[in-house]
């Protein structure tokens, strides 16, 4: 669960809710009836209602990272549900189980976090939905198949359905296999076109698009880090994820930015982890030089058949990852 900080968009939707963000610091973990009641009491509208309950749940509840360990993070363990014996009182539905496991342990993965979402909602009145699909995190395996890994909360606002992601809102995992804290405004009421970009349902109507792409497509194309949109990118080429080469050959890629001069005046995400070094199948590789129109191009020659991912940098973030296909039977006669 690895992410980046999205700057710019992000903070003109948190200064929209100055007021909700700092009462509900004061709220203290309770029952999910009582704890929505306490939330959403002071709402005048459905929208203040959902940012209450997102942003006390980012700042109360943590990223369990042992609980990933050797294993998918998106089930709930029943033997984990905290159930008593007694056998008279009827069984609490599931979500309201893990929720009540999620604050009192005020940890969860991101089925935790959204069952949570979903039973305050429930109780403040909110219609919503637990979503569940393939999210592209920034730390992808080589060989990772295409299932369904995380999840995430579709809501509605004002008649309309939104989309958001309260587990990443929370914080990000470190390279070191850490969870830090720390709230990006990013996926809540994420517009659909920028939450597709690392967000693809089981279902496809949950793309909320008119034309959703096909598993194909999103799977093929090249990773995009946040920092694509941080950074006003329009365009790429190559299109596709996967670049095949040989030893020796010399890749181009040529990115497009809407705005270049906004880049320098952009604060640089936390990407770099001094306490963990990284694969030697990873390469970052920096602009050809610093770009003086809307190009941003990029040249790298393959040096062996070592290479799996290539990252774009720009501004010490990085923008986007391909993975290069090195042809090895003719690396061999090469060398």
């Amino acid at each position: 669960m690895l992410i980046f900080i999205h700057q710019g968009f992000s903070q003109s939707k948190s200064a929209a809710f100055n007021s909700i963000d700092w009462k509900i610091r004061s709220i203290e973990v309770a029952t999910p009836d009582t704890l929505a009641k306490r939330l959403t009491e002071s709402c005048v509208s459905d929208l203040e209602k959902v940012r209450a309950i997102f942003r006390w749940i980012t700042e109360n509840i943590a990223y369990s990272v042992k609980s990933t360990r050797g294993g998918s993070p998106i089930r709930s363990k029943v033997s984990e549900l905290d159930d008593t014996d007694d056998f008279i009182t009827p069984l609490k539905p599931l979500n309201e189980r893990v929720s009540d496991m999620v604050l009192k342990r005020k940890t969860a993965v991101c089925d935790g976090y959204t069952r949570l979402f979903k039973t305050l909602c429930d109780y403040a009145g909110i219609c919503s939905e637990v979503i569940t699909g393939y999210a592209r995190t920034n730390i992808n395996r080589p060989g990772q198949k295409f299932l369904s890994n995380h999840s995430w909360n579709a809501v509605m606002v004002d008649s309309v359905w939104q989309l958001l992601d309260v587990t990443w809102a929370s914080g990000f995992v470190s390279y070191s296999d850490e969870f830090v804290k720390y709230y990006d405004d990013y996926y809540f009421l994420t517009p659909p076109n920028l939450f597709i970009l690392d967000h693809f349902p089981d279902e496809l109507q949950w793309t909320l698009l008119p034309d959703p792409p096909t598993a194909d497509e999103f799977y093929r194309t090249p990773f995009k880090c946040r920092a694509f949109l941080k950074y006003d990118i329009v365009s790429y080429f190559p299109k596709k994820g996967i670049i095949n080469a040989s030893v020796g050959d010399v890749i181009k890629i040529e990115l497009e930015t809407d705005n270049p001069e906004r880049n320098m005046q952009i604060s640089r995400g936390p990407f770099f982890d001094s306490a963990k070094s990284f694969p030697e199948s990873w390469v970052f590789i920096t602009p050809d030089r610093q770009p003086t129109t809307k190009k941003i191009r990029y040249t790298y020659i393959v040096p062996s058949t070592n290479v799996e991912w290539l990252h774009l940098l720009y501004n010490d973030d990085v923008i986007m990852r391909y993975r290069l296909n090195i042809k090895k039977d003719l690396a061999a006669r090469i060398d």
